[in-house]
């Protein structure tokens, strides 16, 4: 049997990078998927490859930072499928500038999203994901959960924030069978990951240097990372919560590294 069959999974982020990575692979393991993006066209066009493999999938248009969005697209879930068991918090914002250059408004708008959607996807799920005997929370941290990256205050804030809350949603819900932990990924070929990489005068060569320091040399793909959050999904990781998991190809094991 595949491994979530008949489950039903929200995850935001899920039209791109590692959210639409999840989603695939949640479908291909027999999960219900619900598709929770801003990005309309792109969720929209997932749903129906989705549906085209022989999976089932929904989109629903979600702006995590707004409560009502969220709270929206998890009852579409419950309403198109008939209940919640796992719950996958993978959207996510960068911004690359000095923190003396920020505005109120890019601070606010990255943890609106990064860390506010955690809380808003929690508040929205819960009473759904009680009534099973186990449900599942994985929020997508960063190797930034850990250690600072430069021209990325906000960002490198958020995700150590979004560890912290890990361990508090394990720590208040594990009576209820609900297991949350964090996914920690290092360098991830994502359309984020390009997007920041856009902001240097040559992208592949900035690239080509940062992997230099992974011990792997090698990005990760999205769909590297998938498998960890299917991992942290399913009762194959009985017993394990509150914790992060890294997936980096080696990055935060060595103090100084060099592939050459």
């Amino acid at each position: 049997m595949r491994r979530l069959e008949g489950q039903t999974a929200w995850i935001s982020g899920a039209a791109s990078g590692i959210g639409e990575a999840v989603a695939i692979l949640f479908a291909e393991e027999g999960a219900n998927v619900v598709l929770a993006d801003v990005q309309a066209d792109r969720g929209d066009a997932l749903r129906q490859t989705i549906e085209g493999q022989g999976g089932h999938a929904s989109f629903a248009r979600t702006d995590v930072s707004i409560e009502a969005d969220v709270r929206d697209s998890i009852e579409v879930a419950v309403a198109r499928f008939g209940g919640l068991n796992i719950v996958i918090n993978c959207a996510g914002l960068v911004h690359v500038a000095p923190l003396h250059d920020y505005d109120e408004a890019d601070w606010d708008r990255l943890m609106g999203v990064n860390v506010k959607g955690i809380f808003f996807s929690i508040k929205h799920s819960l009473s759904h994901l009680r009534k099973h005997q186990q449900s599942y929370v994985v929020n997508i941290g960063s190797i930034s959960s850990f250690v600072g990256q430069a021209g990325t205050p906000a960002y490198t804030a958020s995700k150590a924030a979004v560890l912290g809350l890990s361990r508090s949603i394990a720590l208040d819900y594990a009576a209820f069978g609900l297991r949350c932990n964090c996914v920690c990924p290092g360098i991830t070929d994502t359309p984020m990951l390009r997007e920041h990489l856009n902001t240097t005068p040559d992208p592949d060569a900035t690239l080509a240097h940062r992997v230099r320091r992974v011990p792997m040399n090698s990005a990760l793909t999205p769909r590297e990372v998938a498998k960890s959050v299917l991992y942290l999904s399913c009762e194959d990781s009985a017993g394990v919560t509150g914790t992060s998991l890294v997936v980096d190809k080696g990055y935060l094991a060595a103090a100084e590294w060099d592939a050459g």
